[in-house]
């Protein structure tokens, strides 16, 4: 699947800036019970806020979207989760951050976020207890809050029932 960005598109609520945004990409599907999701995602991230990686929404106050987002002049491994207000949570990508893959479990309302640079090693970036839901929606996600026409192409979707690993189990 390729997208090409609109202008000023963004997800976020109210911390530090203020604002609502629920304007970005998620193309998905509506999800029952626990899951796995994991996809690829390629992109040439190379301006303020560019973001792309995947996205899991309960409605506009309850999501979480993660993935690589360019900020202070690098690409950033970051993760957003929102319950009424946003976080925001940066760390630095180590490797080529034009081609990547992420995944999500949720399994008993905890959701393990995990990225790959080669889609077999797959490190954690954040485990955190999400709002119970019967459903879910899930799916690709990319916004540029700055400037418009960012081409993301996403490929390998997979869903499945949730992985039965280990914490530190990174296959």
């Amino acid at each position: 699947m390729i997208v090409m960005t609109d202008y000023n598109t963004d997800f976020w609520r109210e911390t530090h800036y203020g604002f609502n945004r629920h304007s970005g990409h998620i193309f998905g599907c509506e999800v029952e019970g626990d899951f796995t999701f994991e996809l690829c995602i390629e992109g040439d991230f190379c301006e303020l806020y560019d973001q792309a990686g995947l996205m899991i929404e309960q409605g506009e106050h309850i999501w979480c979207k993660a993935g690589i987002e360019f900020a202070d002049q690098q690409s950033l491994m970051s993760s957003v989760l929102t319950n009424g207000q946003s976080d925001w949570a940066t760390g630095p990508f180590h490797g080529d951050p034009k081609k990547f893959w992420m995944r999500a479990t949720v399994k008993n309302n905890v959701l393990r976020l995990q990225y790959s640079q080669d889609g077999v090693t797959w490190p954690l970036i954040r485990l955190c207890t999400i709002p119970a839901a019967t459903k879910r929606f899930v799916g690709a996600m990319c916004c540029t809050p700055e400037r418009e026409s960012l081409k993301v192409i996403f490929s390998d979707f997979r869903l499945s029932k949730p992985l039965e690993k280990d914490l530190h189990d990174l296959s």
